[in-house]
């Protein structure tokens, strides 16, 4: 059996936004932002639509199946894509998985 890599993200990792992270709709900013203590972050629709899953009871798989049944991408495509986007957003303690 192969171990996760220190950058892989495991599907049944259940994810959601770090102590004291809000994700706010902003007009200032032309749309969502993550607003952090002393920090602000502007999303992208794909970003926001990802985040709006990890609410801290859905797994990494059950977002990507969601957004798999939404969008026209492989599932491997939307899995890649949403494990560089939480590992990004981990590695900056935006999301806690």
């Amino acid at each position: 059996m192969t171990m996760p890599g220190p950058d892989s993200i495991v599907a049944d990792a259940v994810p959601r936004l770090a102590r004291g992270v809000r994700m706010v709709e902003s007009a200032a900013h032309g749309g969502r932002v993550l607003l952090a203590p002393e920090r602000l972050f502007k999303l992208d629709e794909v970003a926001a639509a990802v985040l709006d899953l990890c609410d801290g009871t859905r797994s990494v798989a059950a977002v990507v199946d969601d957004l798999a049944g939404r969008y026209t991408a492989p599932r491997d495509r939307i899995l890649a894509d949403v494990s560089a986007l939480l590992r990004s957003l981990a590695d900056k303690r935006l999301v806690e998985l």
